[in-house]
C-alpha cells in the first residue's frame, strides 16, 4: 500500500477520524481576506479547500482560458487582497485556497504535481484575457510562487494560464472514472486533463499574444549540461529524480531535482531548501559506504540539481513485497522461517548504517524500506537525506513516512531509534505501525501477533515495542477479551454518530465529503445503517430520520449515489422516499455513465430490478456497450476489471435480468463479460489468479479476483458446464493468504472474508479500541473509519455473512457467525471522548 498524501489534509482536524480542516479539533485559521464581508451582488460558496466568489446574475461561460495565480506563503496574504480588489471591482469570478495549512498541504512533496502551486483561480471574460493578465502582472510585480506545471507561465511573474472548464461538468474517462469535463468542437464532453505538463486541446487555438511565452517556456533545455539524462526514476511535487551519465567521465549518476517554492514540508521549507541541506549532509557523510557519494550541484532554469553516485540496487520495500510469505497463498512453515532469517539478517545491517550516521553527527529522520537500498553484493545504502538533522540540534522529523514517524516527544537520535523499532515490527507486519498513533497499545498487540506467527526472538520484538510505546499490557503477549466482536463493533459505530452535523452522520473515508458522500452507501449514513441492520444490531429510527432529512446533490449511482440510498430506504420500509430518489436519479444524464456497479449503469439497473421497476433500457445499453475485446492489463489508461469497476458488474446485471426473463441470451452476455474480465487476470507465482494492473496484481472485492469469483460462481449455478468454471478455484486461491494490509470491505481483508470465512481471525492485525467497543482504520490506515466501503461497518457486514446486494453467497447458505469470534484487540483503552 502506497500512502496517498491527499489523505493527510483530512488528518489535520481530528486525531482519530478523517475530517474537513474547518470542522473539529485544532483551529485552522483562514486567510484574513476570507473574513471580508461578501460584496453586495455576489455569492460565496466555501468548501474544505477553496472559497468561491462570483457576481450573481452574470453568465459564466462553461469553459475557456483561466488564470491561475501562484504565490509563496510569504506573499500569499498580500496577493489575495490584490486579487480580491481587482476581481470584485470588475465582476470577475474567482476562488482561492482558504488557509496557509491548505496551501502547505496542496504544495507538499506528495501533492498532485499538475494542480500544485495554484493559490487563486480567476475566470476572466475571454475578450479581456490579455488585458486582465497585463493588469494583474503589473499589480503583482515582485511576487514569487511555485511554477504551475499544468499551465503556461505569463512572463516571469506569478501568473499562469490554461484552457479548461469553468463550471463543474463530468464525463467518463477511458479508465471508467467520472472526471472533470469540457466540451470539444463536436459538442461532446471529454476529460479536462490537468496533468503535469501544459497542453492545448486540439480544437482550441493558442491566443497569439501567448506565443512568445510558449517559446520562452520551450527555450530551456538540458542539451548544454555535462550530464545526459537516460530515464526518470521518480517524480514528486518537489521535483524529479533522474538516471544520467556524466558526459565527461562516463559515470552513471543520479540527478535529484528541486523546484523552488514547491514540495513544502511541515516546517514550510521548499524542495530547494531541503536539497541544499541534503548537499551539506552528504558532504558531512562523505566516505561512508552506506551513503551515496556526493558528485556535484548546479542550477538550471531556477531548478536546482544535486548529483550523486548511482547505486544499482533494489529498495528493501520491493524485496519485502516480493518475499513476504503471508501474502502468498502457498506459504509454508519453511517459507515463513526462511523469510524470518532474511529479516533478522537485514535488521542489524540497517542498525549499523544508522549508527554510522550518528557517529558523524547526522540523524537520518526518514528511515523506511523505500529509502534503504541493497545491492546484489550485499551493500546496504541509505538514500534521501533532505530532512536529516544534526545530532547536536536535537531536532525531529518534519517529512517522514507515517508508519515510521516518531511522535513529538522523540528528538535527535531517538527519532531514528523509533523508526528502527517500527522497521523491526514492519518487516513482519508491513505498514501496520501506521496505526500506533490511534492507540498506544497497538504496538504491544502487533508484537504479540508477530511472535505468535514468526520464529522471531521474543526479546527482539519486546525491545522494539518498548522503544515505540513502553511496556504496555504486560508486553508483546498481552491480550484482552471484549466479548462478541460484532456487538463491540456496533457499539463503536453508534458511539461515533454525530446527528448534530449536517454533512455526515458517521465518520468515514474522505470521499464522504464529496457531493452526496455523507449519505451514500459506500461512505455515508445509508451504508452504515444498512450494515447495522444486516448484522442484527438493530434499527435506529432517530438515525434513519437523519438520513430521511437529507436532500443530497448526489450522483445517480448505486454505491456512490442516489440509487444506493434508495435501496436502503426501501429495505427500511420508506418506499415512497426511495422511489422519489429513484425518480431524481433517472431524471439526470444517466446514459453517459460507465458500465460499472459502483457508479454506473450496472448498479442502477440492478436496483431498478430489485425495486420491480423497468430496467430494460439499462440492460440493453450495457449489452450494446459491452466491448468485443479488452487489453490484457487493467489499470492505467485501460478500464478496470472486477466487480465494482469492471465488467463483472454488468455480468451481475445480466444474471439478475435472467432471473426475471429466463432469456438465455442474457447468460451469454454474462459469460462474455466475465470472460473479458478474466482476460485481465494473470496467474501469480503462488498459483492464485489475480487482476493484473501491470505494476501490481489485485485480489480484492472491488477490482480484483474475489469480486470476479463471486459473479462467476453465480453464473455457474445456471451454467455449470461453462468453460470459465476452471478459473474459479484459482480466483479463490488467494483466500489462503494470511495477511492483507487494509481491513476494509472493498479493498481489504473484510472483502476476502466474503469468499473465505477462515480469514476472520486475521482481522486482529487491524482491530483497535474505540470507547467501549472496537473499530478499524479506513483506507491508508491513518484514521479510524466507520463506513461501509473502507471501515468498521464493512467489517461488521462481512462478519454477518450477508452477501453483497444482488449477489449470492459462495456457499449454499450464508455463514452464521457464532458469538465470540476470536479477534484479539489491543489492551482495552478509551481513545475517544464524546464526538471526538
Amino acid at each position: 500500500m502506497a500512502v496517498n498524501d491527499q489523505y493527510e489534509l483530512y488528518c489535520l482536524a481530528d486525531r482519530l477520524f478523517y475530517d474537513t480542516a474547518d470542522r473539529r479539533g485544532i483551529e485552522i485559521p483562514d486567510f484574513a481576506v476570507a473574513g471580508r464581508e461578501v460584496p453586495r451582488g455576489w455569492s460565496h460558496q466555501p468548501s474544505d479547500t477553496w472559497f468561491h466568489y462570483a457576481p450573481t446574475g452574470h453568465d459564466v461561460p462553461p469553459q475557456g482560458w483561466k488564470i491561475h495565480v501562484s504565490a509563496g506563503l510569504a506573499d500569499a496574504a498580500r496577493v489575495l487582497e490584490i486579487v480580491w480588489d481587482y476581481c470584485v471591482e470588475r465582476d470577475i469570478p474567482f476562488k482561492f485556497l482558504r488557509s496557509r495549512s491548505v496551501v502547505t498541504m496542496l504544495n507538499s512533496k506528495g501533492a498532485a504535481r499538475g494542480a500544485s502551486g495554484k493559490l487563486v483561480t480567476i475566470y476572466p471574460r475571454q475578450d479581456c484575457l490579455e488585458l486582465t493578465l497585463k493588469e494583474l502582472d503589473g499589480l503583482l510585480a515582485g511576487v514569487r510562487g511555485p511554477y504551475i506545471l499544468s499551465d503556461l507561465r505569463y512572463g516571469d511573474g506569478p501568473l499562469f494560464v490554461r484552457y479548461g472548464g469553468f463550471v463543474a461538468r463530468r464525463c467518463v474517462a477511458a479508465n471508467g472514472d467520472l472526471v472533470p469535463a469540457m466540451e470539444n468542437d463536436r459538442g461532446e464532453l471529454v476529460p479536462d486533463v490537468r496533468g503535469p505538463s501544459f497542453t492545448v486541446p486540439d480544437w482550441v487555438e493558442l491566443p497569439g499574444f501567448l506565443t512568445p511565452h510558449l517559446e520562452a517556456r520551450n527555450a530551456v533545455t538540458t542539451t548544454e549540461l555535462p550530464y545526459a539524462v537516460e530515464s526518470v526514476m521518480h517524480f514528486s511535487n518537489g521535483g524529479g529524480v533522474y538516471l544520467a551519465t556524466d558526459r565527461r567521465s562516463g559515470e552513471r549518476v543520479v540527478l535529484k531535482e528541486a523546484r523552488p517554492m514547491a514540495g513544502l514540508d511541515a516546517a514550510e521549507r521548499d524542495a530547494v531548501a531541503r536539497l541544499q541541506h541534503e548537499r551539506e549532509v552528504l558532504r558531512r557523510l562523505d566516505g561512508l559506504d552506506c551513503v551515496p557519494g556526493y558528485r556535484d550541484y548546479f542550477v538550471l532554469g531556477d531548478h536546482h540539481f544535486l548529483v550523486m553516485e548511482f547505486v544499482d540496487a533494489t529498495p528493501l520495500q520491493r524485496t519485502l513485497v516480493r518475499t513476504f510469505p503471508l501474502t502468498k497463498a502457498d506459504a509454508t512453515a519453511e517459507s515463513i522461517a526462511e523469510y524470518t532469517v532474511w529479516a533478522l539478517d537485514t535488521l542489524p545491517k540497517v542498525r549499523a548504517a544508522i549508527e554510522a550516521l550518528h557517529e558523524r553527527g547526522v540523524v537520518f529522520c526518514d528511515l523506511h524500506p523505500n529509502n534503504i537500498l541493497v545491492t546484489p553484493e550485499g551493500r546496504l545504502v541509505l538514500i534521501d537525506f533532505e530532512v536529516a538533522t544534526f545530532v547536536e540540534d536535537r531536532g525531529r522529523s518534519v517529512l517522514a513516512h507515517p508508519a515510521f514517524q516518531a511522535p513529538a516527544d522523540r528528538r535527535g537520535a531517538d527519532v531514528d531509534h523509533y523508526a528502527l523499532a517500527c522497521l523491526t515490527l514492519g518487516l513482519f507486519a508491513p505498514q501496520l505501525t501506521i496505526t500506533v498513533p490511534l492507540a498506544r497499545a497497538k504496538a504491544s498487540q502487533l508484537g504479540r501477533l508477530i511472535v505468535d506467527t514468526f520464529p522471531v526472538p521474543p526479546e527482539l520484538v519486546k525491545r522494539a515495542v518498548h522503544t515505540i510505546s513502553g511496556p504496555i499490557g504486560g508486553g508483546p503477549t498481552a491480550s484482552v477479551t471484549l466479548g462478541d466482536p460484532m456487538a463491540a463493533m456496533a457499539r463503536a459505530i453508534l458511539a461515533s454518530a454525530t446527528p448534530e452535523r449536517a454533512d455526515r452522520l458517521f465518520p468515514g473515508d474522505p470521499a464522504q465529503f464529496r457531493p452526496g458522500g455523507g449519505v451514500n452507501l459506500a461512505h455515508g449514513a445509508a451504508g452504515v445503517l444498512f450494515a447495522l441492520d444486516a448484522a442484527g444490531a438493530g434499527r435506529f429510527p432517530d438515525l434513519e430520520e437523519w438520513l430521511l432529512r437529507q436532500r443530497p446533490e448526489s450522483p445517480p449511482g448505486f454505491y456512490d449515489g442516489l440509487h444506493g440510498v434508495a435501496y436502503v430506504l426501501d429495505r427500511f420500509g420508506h418506499v415512497d422516499r426511495a422511489l422519489d430518489l429513484v425518480d431524481r436519479a433517472m431524471a439526470g444524464r444517466w446514459r453517459e455513465l460507465d458500465l460499472g456497479l459502483w457508479s454506473g449503469l450496472a448498479g442502477i439497473g440492478l436496483n431498478l430490478l430489485h425495486l420491480g421497476l423497468d430496467a430494460r433500457p439499462l440492460v440493453e445499453l450495457c449489452a450494446e456497450r459491452l466491448p468485443d475485446d479488452v487489453p490484457e492489463t487493467s489499470g492505467g489508461a485501460n478500464p478496470r476489471a472486477g466487480l465494482l469497476y469492471g465488467l463483472s458488474g454488468p455480468a451481475l446485471l445480466f444474471l439478475r435480468a435472467y432471473d426475471h426473463t429466463r432469456d438465455p441470451a442474457l447468460l451469454d452476455l454474462a459469460e462474455r463479460a466475465l470472460r473479458l474480465d478474466l482476460k485481465r487476470c494473470v496467474l501469480t507465482s503462488d498459483g492464485s489468479l489475480q487482476v493484473n494492473q501491470g505494476w501490481r496484481t489485485l485480489p480484492y472485492l472491488d477490482e480484483g479476483s474475489v469480486g470476479i469469483a463471486i459473479v462467476l460462481a453465480d453464473l455457474l449455478r445456471q451454467r455449470p458446464g461453462s468453460s470459465l468454471a476452471a478459473a474459479l478455484p484459482d480466483l479463490l486461491k488467494v483466500g489462503r493468504c494470511r495477511f492483507f494490509v487494509q481491513p476494509g470491505l472493498f479493498a481489504g481483508r473484510a472483502g476476502m472474508v466474503m469468499a473465505d470465512r477462515t480469514l476472520i481471525p486475521g482481522l486482529d492485525w487491524h482491530v483497535l479500541p474505540y470507547r467501549d467497543g472496537i473499530a478499524f482504520p479506513g483506507d491508508q490506515l491513518l484514521r479510524l473509519s466507520m463506513d461501509f466501503a473502507t471501515g468498521t461497518a464493512g467489517v461488521l457486514y462481512a462478519l454477518s455473512g450477508t452477501p453483497l446486494p444482488f449477489t449470492h453467497p459462495l456457499g449454499a447458505e450464508p455463514y452464521a457467525v457464532p458469538g465470540g469470534v476470536p479477534l484479539r484487540p489491543p489492551a482495552k483503552e478509551v481513545i475517544g471522548a464524546p464526538n471526538s
